[in-house]
């Protein structure tokens, strides 16, 4: 009978999966889609591009908000034989997801923009600056219950959502004002445009976040070569190699590398100064490290044979 063995010279570190406020979530979902539906309403009756434009946002933010939710209760489920390291990474994904329903709303507000400055419409002030007040007041709610919660990628995605609706909100709150008291509504796409743009550069930088941990790059605050040369310092560690950072969720970063030592004997002493090292100085917990036996390089002597003194060689 085989038996699985787990070897402290070859894995060191434990993973815990964490709680990132499900809980949290869930009530930023209810408030935001309660609110949407009635913004989405009013906007239409009004004839408020800002309106609909932020309606439809905080409509994906709902979505978003559940994505998290749902991703959050993942990351609390325990490590399985089929998914060893758990379900922690389903954070990334929502965040991925969540980038790209922001991508197509900003591109739906720009060309639902456009139509409107070639074709100007009647926009209810009144209307406009009500509900957008209120809807300021729902996001910033949000935004607080969010900001109790632990920081993660996740929650930092669902944040930007948050950010982008109350800009909405502040943008249908300017645009109400300026109907209100000059008429003048083409500044309802105007600001719906310009709020596009500044939610476009953040999710962005959430994308690329995103796809940088799903491609396993090295996280952004750790230099790989600075962790090698640190890592080499250690004493009776003569080289180090094949050695690989990753993200595995956010603040849980894993770390492989190959250390070639002369004498297995301080093995212990290695292993135990590798992992104080690497969770003091770079904050990484989950940590594989491969002992290598240096060789001495054989010395090879040829003979000489009797007729070859001239140094010939056949």
């Amino acid at each position: 009978m085989s038996h699985y063995h787990d070897h402290s010279g070859d894995n060191v570190g434990h993973y815990h999966p964490h709680s990132h406020g499900h809980r949290t979530f869930g009530w930023a979902l209810l408030f935001t889609l309660g609110f949407a539906a009635v913004e989405a309403v009013v906007g239409v009756a009004a004839n408020s591009l800002a309106l609909v434009a932020d309606a439809g946002h905080m409509l994906t933010d709902s979505l978003s908000l559940a994505l998290a939710a749902f991703a959050a209760w993942l990351a609390r489920r325990p490590p399985s034989a089929s998914h060893s390291y758990g379900l922690a990474r389903a954070e990334v994904v929502a965040a991925l997801v969540n980038s790209l329903l922001m991508l197509a709303l900003v591109a739906f507000i720009v060309s639902e923009a456009w139509q409107r400055f070639s074709q100007p419409r009647e926009v209810q002030g009144t209307m406009v600056f009500a509900v957008a007040a209120i809807g300021l007041g729902v996001n910033l709610a949000v935004g607080w219950l969010l900001m109790k919660g632990e920081e993660s990628l996740n929650r930092s995605a669902a944040l930007l959502h948050v950010a982008g609706d109350a800009l909405g909100s502040v943008a249908a709150l300017t645009a109400g004002l300026v109907i209100i008291f000059t008429g003048w509504t083409p500044i309802d796409p105007i600001l719906s445009v310009v709020i596009s743009l500044l939610i476009l550069v953040s999710t962005l930088n959430l994308l690329r976040q995103s796809l940088h941990v799903l491609m396993e790059g090295v996280p952004s605050h750790i230099e790989l070569n600075t962790v090698g040369n640190r890592m080499a310092q250690i004493e009776h560690v003569a080289r180090v190699h094949d050695l690989h950072i990753w993200t595995l969720a956010s603040g849980q970063i894993a770390l492989s590398a190959h250390l070639d030592v002369k004498d297995m004997s301080h093995w212990p002493q290695i292993l135990a100064g590798a992992q104080t090292l690497l969770q003091k100085e770079f904050g990484i917990g989950h940590i594989t490290l491969q002992p290598e036996i240096i060789s001495p390089r054989p010395v090879t002597l040829h003979a000489q044979r009797p007729d070859d003194r001239h140094g010939h060689t056949h």
